[in-house]
């Protein structure tokens, strides 16, 4: 492998780790494929296996990088999704290359652009799903340049960074060529990075805000995941809510709690949990303080033969299955639950269960004191609280998903609350990036956040994105806050990933184009 070649793999790798969110510099996502397509245009007619080794590089790189901090809950976990993603990367580019060689330029980088966008969106949607490397997530603290998500969603973002990063390996091309066209094409990369920004400025300033809104207070415990949560009964959390909450005004408040916070296994039997004495008593507290809470929590469901058991239940014994739900419930007259429905890979559901489960057993679910994987719902369920307010309840990993948090929207969400875990990765990039990418989803639906995260970072986010308050990393505390309601239905709303449904059209011309057009 060429030295000078090796670098620019190397370049193109730090560029895109440190252009993410949330200790990146976001411009330099507009030049970091510039060397690695340098790369595939250099040595396009060699073998296809220089091609792939170079990108790897480059993938891994950008992947250690941003992901690191998987490792702090499962070594095993870090490892295999830095190495399945740089691998899939990879052969993304190898395709690219491919596809160049046989047809031409032109079409070959229209077909990395559709390409790379179809890859992203069967990322969102395949069992082994980790959306934290969409490329339009790189403007998640940098949120005030990317207002018109509210059109796009991220693939706008995608899109936009593959075509600049494409304008500007052109122009580097002509520079060392030595032709001044580099100049012509350099100035339009500028000019085309600079409109969105002036148009989303622009969007940023002139945004409204509904004039209604509603009183909430989110709770952060502070309670170790690994050590101190698990070990604790739902009646000792209740004592432990009670005293935090008791020299405090609830009235007319909506409160909120994490992920998982009522967590004694295995839960509640599902069907009786709103019968049973821990529901009474903590139902006639809050109606003692008039308030309302929305909380995370565990139920089951058993079956008892194989005839009545989902695809999803766990076996116990003959004759005993299990369904294990990551739950949230609202007090309220209609007994309202939701169960968590896009589970984290490898934690609470094993992938491809009936190919993986023989060879690996239960080695990628051994993790948080559980080795059962979750059962999930199809439909989104929105909340309506007390004051007739309706809140879409997003459980945790749900909160990466763009065109999953539509479906609430569509069911007449006109505020979001995330509850979430986030203390499995310690102090670390991850609970911070998991926020950040919550002010995106405020942007594309227009909807105000409250977020509830057992060990923090909760926060208010408003319907621009911008976080209004927040409680640090690792400390206790309650918030205190107004947010805005809307009815608001946005464009993304509507139309959802359009962009990569024309992405797909493209790619699928170009790729049969590949095939038919002959040697």
């Amino acid at each position: 492998m060429n030295k000078k070649l090796i670098i620019y793999s190397i370049i193109s790798g730090l560029l895109l780790g440190f252009s993410w969110p949330t200790y990146g510099f976001v411009y330099l996502i507009f030049i970091a494929f510039v060397p690695i397509l340098f790369v595939e245009f250099s040595i396009r007619n060699e073998s296809i296996i220089k091609v792939f080794s170079y990108s790897f590089i480059c993938f891994f790189l950008w992947n250690i990088i941003s992901s690191w901090w998987l490792i702090n809950s499962t070594i095993f976990g870090m490892i295999f999704a830095i190495c399945l993603y740089s691998t899939l990367m990879s052969l993304l580019f190898t395709s690219f290359s491919l596809i160049s060689k046989k047809l031409n330029n032109k079409l070959g980088l229209i077909y990395f652009v559709c390409a790379w966008i179809v890859f992203e969106k069967f990322n969102l949607n395949w069992e082994f799903s980790w959306p934290l490397l969409l490329i339009g997530n790189a403007f998640s603290e940098s949120h005030m340049l990317v207002q018109w998500y509210e059109y796009t969603g991220t693939f706008g973002g995608t899109l936009w960074v593959l075509l600049i990063n494409i304008i500007f390996f052109k122009a580097y091309q002509n520079y060392r060529q030595l032709n001044y066209k580099y100049l012509k094409l350099f100035s339009i990369g500028l000019i085309l990075v600079a409109i969105p920004i002036i148009i989303s400025l622009f969007i940023y300033k002139n945004h409204k805000n509904d004039s209604r809104s509603v009183e909430v207070a989110v709770i952060q415990p502070n309670i170790d995941p690994y050590n101190d949560k698990y070990g604790r009964t739902n009646l000792e959390i209740l004592d432990q809510f009670k005293e935090t909450t008791k020299e405090l005004d609830f009235n007319n408040k909506l409160i909120v709690t994490p992920e998982t916070y009522f967590s004694e296994s295995p839960g509640y039997l599902l069907d009786n949990f709103f019968n049973t004495p821990f529901y009474k008593d903590l139902n006639s507290y809050l109606i003692k303080k008039n308030s309302q809470i929305l909380s995370g929590i565990q139920f089951y469901k058993t079956y008892n033969s194989n005839e009545t058991k989902t695809i999803t239940s766990n076996y116990i014994r003959e004759n005993l299955w299990v369904d294990i739900y990551n739950s949230s419930f609202i007090n309220s007259e209609k007994k309202q639950v939701y169960h968590k429905s896009k589970l984290v890979v490898g934690v609470e559901n094993l992938p491809y269960k009936s190919v993986l489960k023989p060879i690996l057993g239960n080695i990628l679910l051994d993790f948080g004191g559980t080795v059962m994987s979750r059962a999930s719902q199809n439909e989104r369920t929105v909340y309506e609280t007390k004051n007739n307010f309706k809140v879409a309840p997003i459980i945790c990993y749900e909160s990466m998903y763009g065109e999953f948090i539509n479906e609430y929207i569509r069911n007449g969400a006109e505020f979001l609350a995330i509850i979430t875990n986030d203390g499995w990765w310690g102090d670390s990039q991850g609970h911070k990036q998991l926020l950040s990418l919550s002010r995106l989803r405020a942007i594309e639906s227009r909807r105000s956040i409250i977020r509830s995260a057992n060990t923090g970072i909760s926060a208010i986010i408003d319907s621009r994105g911008n976080i209004v308050k927040s409680i640090p990393y690792n400390k206790k505390g309650v918030i205190f806050g107004e947010i805005k309601v809307s009815e608001k239905i946005t464009f993304y709303n509507i139309y959802g990933d359009f962009i990569y449904r024309i992405s797909l059209f493209l790619f699928l011309i170009v790729f049969l184009f590949y095939f038919a057009k002959k040697k």
